[in-house]
């Protein structure tokens, strides 16, 4: 490969918009079975609407006296549906009429006979008729071959009077027993903006304690509570605000031989040749324990007034230490080989530090995190507004409760606190009220923030020799699920034990070189429909085990050094490990490649993290003889490899890398609007004259979407994000009309067929393997001379909330996308960067 010594090209010219309509998949729908007997089937339905009305009425009587401003009297119902079969979600929640019946939460169980949906809908006070007449017009047609209201009622197995436990959507095993006191995320419905007044009106009332901190969305906002699942039945009956019940996080996972006075050598060798950053650099914002700014080596970068805590009574000491051990890699990234430098070292980023985390008693109530982490940028953004930053959450909840995994994380579903992650990248401001009520309101584009988080560790106890398939077991830990984070696990290049300390004699290191670090969490176990995490692996460490193979350890060899916090001993530096110092290791990158671009979209920097990362050799070789689904399991295990800061800032003569920002309004009026078709300046000729020389092209498109936490089965209007966008590349010798004809139907001419052609071979990933989440990169491997034809990149929608709720839809003020597109030619003597320089008239200037 040629040095990369040539920038990448940023392309101004916008893309081509024309209006968009899908083509026709041409596939049908699959039948659904009817009951048995349609007629006895509604007369069951019917007398269990009356049972539950009845049910509501005797509990209402025997429940205290409690009176609550502004509640709306009704009851909460629970559909159920017949094995295998999904429920009419849009018609139970038909938003007709001003008072109508509203879908809160939608969850799955299953027993023998297979997976059964749960909804719980409110049905306000004299609307349970809409109900029994939709059974009425179905029971009068019955015999019709297409009864009125079938697709609704044929559905439906049961309905009942809803339970604490039918509200409760995540893992069935972890919902509090009754009457046992336990705190319970909350999650309100908003309606008029006082649904969190009403709430802290009825627990006053009966004398329940609630957490510090709630959290607003545009649907729902979150509380918590201590309360038994008495004490919440009360609240059901007594307020229509509650939607759906879920587990509060766990407390957060907190994850050098040489004497003192030697360390202490080292370090001021490092300080007296280090060149800090202006004052009014970019900085890594460190979400963590505190930092002690106080150390030889962050003291330069790390001013005072950059020095926060959510809660003034925490202060600002680093109690814990892991703060101060991640913004030495953050600040230095490989610390040790800065060390060991004897050249000038001249900074780019700065630091700042947010104290989210303190040590608290068992007694205080649990951190709302999400509302937690609102604060926390809110607190850097007011102390310096103008100053680019990449937000560092090197701290997680892990993805164990009780000795089994959380539905949520095992399945990658969204948590109020990676939904806030998401909210926040999103650019939606802060807003903090009189009840301490945390609003992430409307969206700022020029607001939209990076943040990097770790993947989450596997936990000590469950080390294992076969790392990788313990790996694959633990799912990633939340916020790191977030769509719009970039999410770092970890591998491991530590394969040699040379520690002296003779304890180590006979110990091994446990994974090969290249190989994921034994302490990465992956998304092996999520379903499909969630994001594929990590994004990204860095070095994270290894550990060791014993001669006999019975245990376990982490030798300082296997380790990164990294500053540390100065006790009675005065050492400055000490190691660490896990996906806390890769995530680190990332925040620093970003915040180098933002030193270079100061005006970059975070949606650009993270789509060129990903971009840049490769996988190792000893990842390659798992990749080898995969299919699809099998190399979508590896992905959800590594992401896409490990990224390198000068294939993400750097182009080589044979290493071309085009880079493009653009806004495009995905829907209008419920209906798909526009596609862009990116029409690049392409080196066709040089790759002609290549013919059947193997070359690389590889594709990243990156955006922000908007989050909908809400759990009500994530479909349609329910979806989790607010768009979703998609990126075709024109195929060998394929025409830019018939490209255009082949994605989009309007492109067609009236009564003309759709051009049709054979699958495009190639890609590594393919389009089902990269289309999840909202960050989407793939690898496409053929001839020079089909490459040369294939300078044409669509961008299109697919889905999203937006879509569903014209409401609602910001498509007008548009939705921002980076797409990154680059051509390799490794191994050739060829200039693929030159020629499209010269067209587009980018000065050809050398980086040294």
């Amino acid at each position: 490969m040629a040095e990369r010594d040539r920038s990448h090209i940023f392309l101004q010219q916008p893309a081509q918009a024309e209006p968009y309509t899908p083509p026709s998949t041409g596939r049908n729908g699959k039948g659904l079975a009817a009951p048995a007997n349609r007629q006895a089937h509604v007369q069951q339905l019917q007398q269990q609407f009356v049972s539950a009305e009845q049910q509501a009425a005797t509990r209402r009587d025997q429940q205290p006296t409690v009176v609550v401003d502004g509640a709306v009297d009704g009851i909460h119902l629970t559909f159920e549906s017949f094995p295998g079969v999904e429920l009419a979600l849009a018609s139970l929640d038909s938003r007709r009429g001003k008072v109508h019946p509203e879908l809160l939460s939608v969850h799955e169980r299953t027993d023998p006979t297979g997976t059964i949906a749960v909804a719980t809908v409110f049905v306000p006070e004299g609307t349970l008729g809409r109900f029994l007449r939709l059974l009425q017009q179905y029971a009068e047609t019955a015999t019709d071959p297409k009864p009125r209201n079938a697709n609704l009622i044929d559905r439906i197995a049961s309905v009942r009077l809803a339970t604490i436990q039918a509200l409760w959507t995540d893992a069935v095993e972890d919902c509090p027993e009754p009457g046992v006191t336990a705190w319970w995320e909350v999650w309100l419905r908003r309606r008029d903006g006082q649904e969190l007044n009403r709430f802290l009106q009825l627990t006053t009332q009966l004398q329940l304690r609630t957490g510090g901190q709630a959290l607003g969305f545009d649907e729902r906002t979150v509380v918590m509570v201590e309360a038994t699942s008495d004490d919440l039945t009360v609240a059901l009956d007594v307020l229509d605000d509650i939607a759906e019940l879920r587990q509060p996080r766990e407390a957060p996972e907190i994850l050098v031989a040489e004497p003192a006075s030697e360390q202490g050598q080292w370090v001021q060798q490092l300080a007296d040749r280090l060149s800090p950053a202006e004052t009014n650099a970019p900085a890594v914002c460190i979400l963590d324990t505190g930092v002690q700014r106080e150390h030889p080596l962050l003291s330069a970068s790390l001013e005072p007034a950059d020095c926060h805590a959510c809660d003034p009574a925490w202060g600002l000491l680093d109690q814990d230490g892991h703060g101060t051990t991640m913004a030495g890699l953050a600040l230095y990234g490989d610390l040790g080989e800065v060390l060991t430098s004897a050249s000038l070292l001249r900074l780019r980023h700065r630091l700042e530090s947010v104290k989210v985390f303190s040590p608290r008693s068992p007694a205080s109530p649990p951190e709302l995190y999400g509302a937690v982490t609102a604060d926390a940028a809110s607190r850097a953004e007011i102390q310096a507004p103008l100053r680019r930053r990449v937000f560092s959450l090197a701290v997680t909840a892990p993805a164990m409760a009780d000795g089994h995994a959380g539905t949520s994380h095992q399945t990658g579903q969204p948590t109020s606190w990676s939904a806030s992650i998401d909210a926040l990248a999103a650019g939606r401001s802060i807003d903090i009220d009189d009840n301490g009520l945390v609003f992430l309101d409307e969206p700022d584009p020029a607001a939209r923030r990076l943040f990097v988080i770790s993947a989450g560790n596997v936990e000590p106890q469950h080390f294992d020799a076969d790392h990788l398939t313990r790996s694959d077991l633990e799912p990633v830990h939340d916020p790191a699920q977030a769509w719009n984070a970039l999410t770092v696990g970890a591998f491991t290049n530590r394969d040699v034990l040379d520690d002296p300390d003779p304890m180590w004699h006979g110990w091994s290191p446990v994974a090969a070189r290249g190989e994921l670090s034994p302490y990465s969490t992956t998304s092996v176990t999520f379903r499909p429909a969630w994001p594929t995490k990590p994004d990204i692996v860095l070095e994270g460490g290894n550990i060791a085990r014993s001669p006999a193979g019975t245990a376990y350890d982490t030798p300082a060899s296997l380790q990164l050094i990294t500053t540390r916090r100065r006790d009675l001993d005065s050492r400055l530096l000490t190691v660490t490990s896990a996906t806390s110092a890769a995530t680190a290791q990332a925040a620093h990158l970003a915040a180098r490649i933002t030193a270079d671009h100061p005006h970059m979209w975070p949606e650009t920097i993270r789509a060129l993290i990903v971009h840049s990362a490769q996988w190792t050799p000893a990842m390659l070789n798992r990749f080898g003889g995969r299919n699809k689904t099998q190399t979508l399991l590896l992905l959800r295990r590594y992401g896409m490899g490990v990224p390198d800061l000068l294939r993400a800032t750097r182009s080589a003569t044979d290493a071309l890398t085009l880079v493009v920002e653009d806004t495009i309004r995905p829907f209008e009026q419920g209906r798909m609007r526009e596609m862009h078709l990116h029409d690049f300046p392409w080196p066709a000729d040089v790759l002609e004259q290549l013919g059947e020389t193997p070359v690389r092209l590889r594709v990243t498109l990156s955006y922000f979407i908007e989050p909908n936490p809400a759990n009500r089965g994530w479909r349609r209007r329910y979806s989790y994000a607010s768009h979703l966008l998609r990126f075709d590349v024109r195929r060998p010798y394929e025409s830019l009309d018939d490209f255009r004809k082949r994605l989009n139907k309007q492109a067609l001419a009236e009564e003309e067929r759709r051009p049709s052609g054979a699958a495009d071979a190639g890609w590594v990933l393919g389009a089902k393997a990269r289309s999840s989440g909202s960050v989407h990169s793939d690898i496409w491997q053929g001839s020079a001379v089909d490459l040369a034809s294939r300078g044409a990149v669509a961008i299109f929608p697919v889905s999203g909330w937006w879509k569903e709720n014209p409401a609602r839809d910001r498509s007008e003020q548009g939705a921002r996308y980076a797409l990154v597109v680059s051509v390799e030619t490794p191994g050739q003597d060829v200039d693929v960067w030159t020629p499209v320089a010269q067209q587009v008239g980018v000065p050809v200037q050398v980086h040294l």
